[in-house]
């Protein structure tokens, strides 16, 4: 691509961006999200996008819905809300990608697969519309405070949790002694602390969200929800480092992109068998 041509699709981006981020609503919207144990939240999604390894346009897009347990029987344990966070919707699509990849502007590229499986699940089973959306990635936190959790929420209309695993270091947030420090101090599940732009804004929390992983994830508002509620909602769907939501969804995304990768070796192999025996 050429360099007047990059410089054009960035400018038009920006303005989209900035066209978008005025729809943002980053409070609280829903009676479940005020309620301290979530009543009324019956179905959780999570979205990703999976490439191929060494494949930067053929990926596998992936939503899965789970059933979200009602926490006011009781303090449920890890295996009885694993029993309670069953999955009741799958959708995986081999897509192929168009847009080019620009730092800061990913959710150009992979939003639109996003939207479909969306689409797909409200013109099949609408009764199994999430309520709310973890995606794999940022929101707010972001270089122009419009990441893919801002962008998916917006165009969808849903409620959206932004969840990434490593610290995007922007806005004078940087991955440093003072910020490893601040991850040290996170004792057990539940611990957070802000991510405080240059500005004073804070954008978002690294969360430490289960007591058997040290590593935090970075949680920021999508959409329609507080970064409070988007954080005690990441905790609640923890049963390990990553919401159960997102972490369902790439484990089938990985299964599905190996699947694919298995079909292509076999065609492979048949194909030089077949060329090879016309050469005997």
């Amino acid at each position: 691509m050429s360099a007047p041509v990059e410089e054009d699709r960035v400018r038009l981006w920006e303005s989209e961006q900035e066209r978008l981020r005025q729809l943002l609503v980053d409070e609280d919207t829903e009676d479940w999200q005020r309620s301290p144990d979530f009543s009324g939240l019956q179905r959780v999604g999570g979205v990703d996008l999976f490439f191929i390894k060494g494949d930067g346009v053929n990926a596998c897009a992936q939503l899965v819905v789970l059933g979200y347990p009602d926490l006011k029987k009781g303090g449920l344990s890890l295996t009885s809300l694993f029993l309670h966070l069953q999955v009741l919707y799958r959708d995986s699509q081999m897509v192929t990608l168009t847009a080019p990849y620009i730092a800061g502007f990913l959710a150009f590229r992979e939003t639109p697969f996003l939207l479909q499986a969306l689409q797909r699940l409200k013109e099949s089973q609408p009764e199994l519309m999430p309520q709310v959306v973890f995606v794999d990635g940022n929101g707010l936190f972001h270089y122009r405070e419009f990441g893919l959790a801002c962008h998916l929420g917006v165009l969808s209309g849903l409620p959206c949790v932004g969840v990434a695993k490593n610290l995007l270091q922007v806005q004078g947030v940087y991955k440093n002694q003072e910020h490893q420090s601040q991850i040290a101090a996170l004792h057990r599940g539940g611990d957070s602390f802000p991510l405080t732009a240059a500005s004073g804004k804070v954008l978002g929390k690294a969360l430490r969200s289960c007591d058997k992983s040290s590593k935090p994830v970075y949680v920021s508002v999508g959409h329609k929800i507080s970064l409070d509620t988007a954080v005690r909602l990441t905790r609640a769907c923890c049963l390990f480092r990553v919401p159960e939501p997102i972490r369902q969804a790439a484990d089938d995304g990985a299964a599905d992109k190996n699947k694919k990768q298995r079909v292509e070796r076999i065609s492979t192999k048949i194909v030089f068998f077949l060329s090879t025996s016309f050469l005997v």
